[in-house]
């Protein structure tokens, strides 16, 4: 069997070149995925570890707290998400094709939350809807009122933190957006003019169906940053009242760093990680998809 050398010496070369990006993505990807799996068959209790098997995952599904944290977090999810793609979706197409001053305008604006901190943008909004001292319940009773406790009704709470994450979020979205469809061919546009296509008509026939493996990556995106939501609900209900706002990242945190219960936070990172792949496996398929 003849070798080809030059093949070999070629391959190689383009093994060494991505062997540093795979190296950190086994180190700091893969293996905390494999231990984290690992950690939750285990009771943890400082410098020991006593195998438990599922122990852990039957104390979780038992655990009123992680039910309610479950259905917070799937909530927030599938609120999120849609609020944010059918947003992103009628800004971008009502301003992709105007002035590109204007464009250029209507992005900075959006994404000027985005360039924010989120603690920061957490301080703002706690400042606005604090019931004690926030500048909306102030601004209600000096103006006699009825004050609206946003942060403290179970009611009430979810759509408020629903309403902050988009509203910090949505501008990456536009951005993404106006961006994919300053791509599509204008010829496509003009022919769809000349044959009476009304504005409507070419958003829902030929726009969005153009740009929607931007809209399955935003919601790929999307979906894993939901799943990870934890500084809005720290600093504003710090998982209350009655835990109405507790999520499966919070619930997490309070685990492993409250209660030294590491087995049990290793749980639920595996939980989140298998909501994660649920939820975009769907997407993946339809992205790589042949029409």
């Amino acid at each position: 069997m003849r070798i080809n050398r030059e093949s070999i010496k070629e391959n190689l070369t383009g093994y060494l070149f991505i062997a540093p990006q795979l190296l950190l993505f086994l180190v700091f990807v893969v293996y905390p995925i494999i231990e984290g799996i690992r950690l939750s068959l285990y009771r943890i209790n400082y410098q020991t570890e006593t195998f438990i098997g599922f122990e852990n995952y039957n104390r979780l599904f038992a655990d009123p707290v992680f039910v309610k944290s479950t259905i917070n977090t799937v909530v927030f999810v599938v609120f999120i998400v849609a609020l944010t793609v059918i947003f992103a979706l009628f800004v971008s197409s009502a301003i992709f094709d105007k002035n590109a001053k204007y464009v250029s305008f209507i992005r900075g604006s959006y994404y000027i939350p985005v360039m924010v901190s989120m603690v920061v943008m957490s301080m703002v909004w706690s400042f606005l809807l604090n019931p004690a001292n926030g500048l909306i319940p102030y601004a209600a009773r000096q103006l006699e009122l009825s004050s609206v406790n946003f942060l403290g009704d179970t009611n009430l709470v979810l759509p408020v933190i629903i309403f902050v994450t988009f509203a910090t979020n949505v501008g990456s979205a536009i951005i993404l957006y106006v961006a994919s469809m300053i791509g599509v061919p204008k010829d496509v546009f003009e022919a769809a003019e000349i044959d009476g296509a009304s504005r409507l008509e070419i958003i829902f026939k030929i726009l969005i169906p153009m740009v929607k493996p931007t809209t399955i990556y935003i919601i790929i995106m999307n979906i894993i940053a939901v799943l990870k939501i934890f500084v809005v609900i720290q600093l504003l209900t710090g998982g209350g009242p009655n835990n109405a706002s507790t999520t499966l990242m919070y619930f997490l945190y309070n685990n492993a760093f409250k209660y030294n219960q590491l087995g049990t936070a290793s749980a639920v990172g595996v939980i989140m990680f298998l909501i994660a792949l649920v939820l975009s496996i769907p997407q993946l398929r339809a992205m790589f998809k042949k029409d």
